[in-house]
């Protein structure tokens, strides 16, 4: 009789548990049908039966979490991401909305958990949304070298994201703010400090007045690095333009600097203006030398062969040139030179249609800096021997 009432039980038992099951799948497919009809508030209550039925139901947390996040019921999606974290931590996404239901509910624990799920998200379009939430954490308690470091991965992610690029622009434009005020607090007749003014000065167009305060963070410190190139540079864009003086800026930057790449560029074009072809290609081929892969370096060098008819050999440099500066206008125009002179007339078209592509948006680019009141970088001006309509076609 005993052993027939165990079996009895042990039945009894079995069924339950069977029935509890039926129950629990019952209730999942109801709210899988509520989902596929748009119908999120019934799949919510069919979820939340699951879970009475089976308080360990990873799915159902998972997905009731889920739901009441994007119904913007971040206090009640907390305990379920939290409990579907707690059975699968490496759920990174649910991680992510654990952390964005946090900032949004107020909770300490935001940023902690955002940045757990940032660190091992892989996809490219969540990492930038879970990026954006905590640049805009680090923002709020201005931590604005934290918000750098997120902002330069998401440049490397979606670099030709409006939103991202506006962010950078914001957070390296406060940095900068930031330490200009450390540096008037610290000496504000500091060399360093007349050097950062001759940059904002020249940034608005005010290239006289930027010389000026050059020439000031020159007498206080001439050993400074870079001081000569940028002096040199902003001599170039003047409107006396000091031919004489300017070749004397660089190669001092250089005999400071013998590593120093751009001064060799920037005597190379200079040499080349004046059809001193031979100073130019061994300024370049030095340039190239220190740097293999700097697209100033291998332009210079390469169109400095175009001129001296070695197309051949120019070919690969700037081949490379056009890989190092993809948006250069006049890298593309050396390029179909090269392209033309060595019979590739197909090749040499579609680079001249780069030219053209590239230098329509130059020249916006240039209304938009004038718009601002601000000066182009030297890098972005118009190479003075590429003519404003191709002779190539």
């Amino acid at each position: 009789m005993r052993g027939i009432l165990l079996r009895a039980g042990a039945g009894a038992i079995l069924f339950s548990a069977l029935s509890l099951a039926a129950d629990v799948e019952t209730h999942r497919r109801a709210a899988q049908h509520a989902l596929q009809a748009n119908q999120p508030d019934v799949a919510i209550h069919e979820y939340q039966a699951v879970l009475a039925a089976d308080p360990q139901n990873l799915d159902a947390h998972a997905n009731l979490g889920t739901l009441l996040f994007f119904k913007g019921a971040y206090d009640q999606a907390l305990p379920q991401l939290r409990a579907a974290l707690q059975l699968k931590p490496e759920l990174w996404k649910l991680a992510a909305l654990l952390g964005m239901s946090e900032k949004r509910a107020g909770d300490s624990h935001a940023q902690t958990d955002l940045e757990a799920a940032f660190s091992h998200l892989t996809e490219d379009r969540i990492r930038v949304q879970i990026g954006m939430e905590l640049i805009e954490i680090y923002y709020a308690s201005r931590d604005l070298n934290k918000a750098a470091g997120v902002a330069g991965v998401l440049r490397q992610l979606m670099p030709a994201d409006p939103d991202v690029l506006y962010t950078a622009h914001r957070i390296y434009s406060d940095l900068a703010d930031e330490t200009t005020l450390a540096m008037v607090m610290t000496d504000s007749d500091s060399a360093r400090m007349h050097q950062i003014m001759g940059q904002e000065l020249a940034r608005h167009g005010q290239t006289e007045a930027a010389i000026s305060q050059y020439r000031e963070a020159l007498k206080l410190g001439p050993q400074m690095p870079g001081i000569h190139f940028e002096l040199a540079e902003l001599l170039a864009g003047s409107t006396s333009k000091p031919e004489q003086e300017i070749e004397q800026q660089y190669q001092a930057a250089l005999a400071a600097n013998p590593m120093d790449q751009k001064s060799e560029c920037r005597l190379g074009e200079i040499a080349f203006r004046h059809s001193d072809l031979k100073a130019a290609y061994d300024h370049f081929a030095r340039a190239v030398a220190l740097a293999p892969d700097d697209g100033d370096a291998n332009l210079g060098l390469g169109k400095t062969l175009v001129s001296m008819h070695e197309p051949q050999k120019a070919t690969p440099l700037l081949e490379r040139a056009v890989k190092a500066e993809p948006y250069s206008s006049v890298a593309h125009y050396r390029l179909a030179q090269a392209y033309r002179a060595t019979g590739r007339a197909g090749e040499a078209e579609s680079e001249l249609a780069q030219f053209q592509k590239f230098k329509t948006m130059k020249e916006r680019l240039g209304q938009v800096y004038k718009g601002m009141m601000l000066k182009p970088r030297a890098d972005e001006a118009a190479d003075p021997d590429i003519p404003k309509e191709s002779p190539l076609r």
